[in-house]
């Protein structure tokens, strides 16, 4: 990877696999575009930063980027509330955000996608998209529909002929981002920007965090019995004091 451009990439993870990339000799240029700037202590040499809002109608802004070989979609924000609390705004924002733009920028890029060159492309999308998670339940909708996507697109780019495929990165909860209005801490997400980014250069199509230790269960659990699982969810929620 050469050349990566990250959207949402001036903080969280996103940060952390700017950062990540920009350390390593390989890499020659790092493009970070977000709807904040970058702060001046993450300023570095192979780091060229943007502003862009992707919630706008003109997507031609990311025709520069022509020069790319890997893409990494991070952009996104949630927010941990019962559907009854939550407003009609607040639904609009959260897929003009977290979802439309994905298939827009993977549209935008898609020539390189199915090409016969590589091309790298993750995208951050959550566990909360695999089941129930009530308090979650405009956000997961949000990523649910990301995943489905991915998966689909993925089939359509492998009888294309083509070696490239979209990574779905599907956390829980992730320590040292700005997620739900946190500060990033790049010396805690090194280790997952490190995971994400070999997932990326081995052009896998699914990353787990914690799977066999955390999520194969909780999968198997909702599989299982859905309803009992988003009982299970709403009761863990309360108990973690995240919910205020």
């Amino acid at each position: 990877m050469k050349k990566i451009l990250v959207v949402g990439g001036a903080n969280g993870i996103g940060l952390g696999i700017a950062t990540e990339m920009a350390l390593r000799d390989e890499c020659q240029k790092v493009y970070i575009v977000d709807k904040f700037p970058l702060a001046t202590e993450y300023k570095h040499k192979k780091i060229e930063s943007y502003e862009f809002d992707l919630t706008q109608e003109d997507y031609s802004f990311f025709e520069q980027f022509a020069d790319i070989d890997a893409l990494m979609i991070t952009a996104g924000f949630g927010q941990l509330s019962l559907f009854r609390d939550i407003g009609e705004s607040h639904i609009i924002s959260s897929f003009n955000v977290n979802t439309i733009p994905v298939l827009r920028l993977i549209k935008h890029f898609y020539g390189k996608l199915e090409s016969k060159d590589d091309f790298y492309c993750g995208v951050m999308v959550s566990i909360a998209g695999f089941m129930t998670s009530p308090f979650f339940a405009v956000y997961g909708a949000t990523k649910a529909a990301l995943k489905v996507f991915i998966e689909s697109v993925n089939v359509e780019l492998e009888y294309a002929g083509s070696s490239n495929r979209i990574l779905n990165v599907s956390p829980g909860s992730l320590k040292g981002t700005s997620f739900a209005h946190g500060k990033t801490d790049l010396s805690v997400t090194v280790p997952m920007a490190q995971l994400i980014i070999q997932n990326l250069k081995m052009k896998n199509d699914l990353l787990i965090p914690q799977y066999d230790e955390v999520f194969k269960q909780v999968l198997e659990r909702y599989y299982d019995d859905f309803r009992k699982e988003g009982r299970h969810s709403y009761e863990y929620k309360l108990k973690s004091g995240r919910v205020k």
